[in-house]
């Protein structure tokens, strides 16, 4: 099989005929870090229990590092970490507890787990609750954990369903920061989304789903390129004035811009990075002093709302 996770047909109907998963392929290539996005209730969680057997499929296949889940979900598994839907763990012990707990379910000796469990609870930035109660965590400080105990048996594949949701805005931070760290080990992640700047942010690959369908499925940056016009954000020591007005539609690329503070306009940009680079010259030509220009990041949020509006 190519690839640490490959699926082949996936449908799984439920009671009533509702189509959760509707005939799903995909591949995520081995060391990628995909990005499983699409709104709620397009698939992703029903797609993800059924890779880790918590969901039995109604047709289809899945295979990790070639073993059919379906037919031999224990060997399949064996070499998977993983967070689904929102993490319990038993109130009354300790993070290291907690690992010693669950790797001793995986077969791991007490000196590993104890080595191994030290370095991950530094990971995750949880090394000072070492000793506290499970049950006194916040949901972050648990998702933190969650995470702390997937990769606990360095697994070659990680798998993580959503795993800022719910969270406040610095428990995404915190939680986004682990994920980046996942880059820097030799594994194959794929996680479930339905934040766009999420996943332009952390992962290196995305496929887009809506009804249990793909919609399209590639690199980060490649499916970035497919989008045409682009939003970028601008802000200058001096104000854009109406006598620039014209000048600034002139300039190739642009097609449109939009006055979004005193000394803040975007620009509607259409045209690869040398344009870019051409247009903040231009913007200095007519005397801007442009002290910030950026991308807004809503470039795979066009694409992927292009996509759902065509699927529909």
């Amino acid at each position: 099989m190519d690839g640490p996770i490959h699926i082949q047909g996936l449908t799984k109907v439920f009671n009533g005929g509702f189509k959760a998963v509707d005939n799903l392929d995909l591949m995520v290539p081995k060391g990628a870090f995909m990005g499983f996005l699409g709104p709620n209730g397009a698939g992703k969680t029903t797609t993800i229990k059924i890779i880790t057997n918590m969901l039995i499929a109604t047709s289809g296949h899945v295979f990790i590092n070639g073993i059919n889940v379906m037919e031999d979900p224990k060997t399949a598994l064996a070499d998977v970490g993983a967070v689904v839907e929102t993490p319990e763990f038993y109130p009354y012990l300790t993070p290291m507890e907690t690992l010693q707990y669950l790797g001793s379910l995986r077969g791991m000796s007490a000196t590993e787990i104890t080595n191994r469990g030290r370095d991950l609870l530094d990971l995750v930035k949880m090394s000072e609750w070492t000793d506290q109660r499970v049950g006194k965590f916040s949901k972050g400080m648990k998702q933190r954990l969650a995470i702390a105990q997937a990769l606990l048996s360095q697994p070659s594949v990680i798998i993580l369903d959503e795993p800022t949701s719910g969270l406040d805005p610095r428990g995404m931070v915190e939680v986004r920061d682990i994920l980046k760290q996942l880059h820097k080990m030799d594994v194959t992640v794929l996680m479930s989304s339905h934040l766009l700047n999420e996943v332009q942010e952390v992962c290196t690959d995305v496929t887009l789903i809506n009804r249990g369908k793909m919609l399209r499925s590639g690199s980060v940056a490649s499916l970035i390129n497919e989008v045409k016009a682009r939003k970028i954000d601008v802000r200058t020591l001096n104000p854009l004035t109406q006598d620039m007005f014209s000048t600034l539609r002139g300039i190739p690329g642009v097609e449109n811009f939009n006055i979004t503070g005193d000394l803040s306009f975007a620009v509607d940009f259409e045209g690869p990075e040398d344009s870019q680079a051409t247009l903040l010259l231009e913007l200095q030509r007519m005397g801007l002093k442009v002290v910030a220009f950026k991308e807004s990041g809503l470039a795979l949020e066009s694409l992927y709302m292009s996509l759902i509006m065509d699927s529909r």
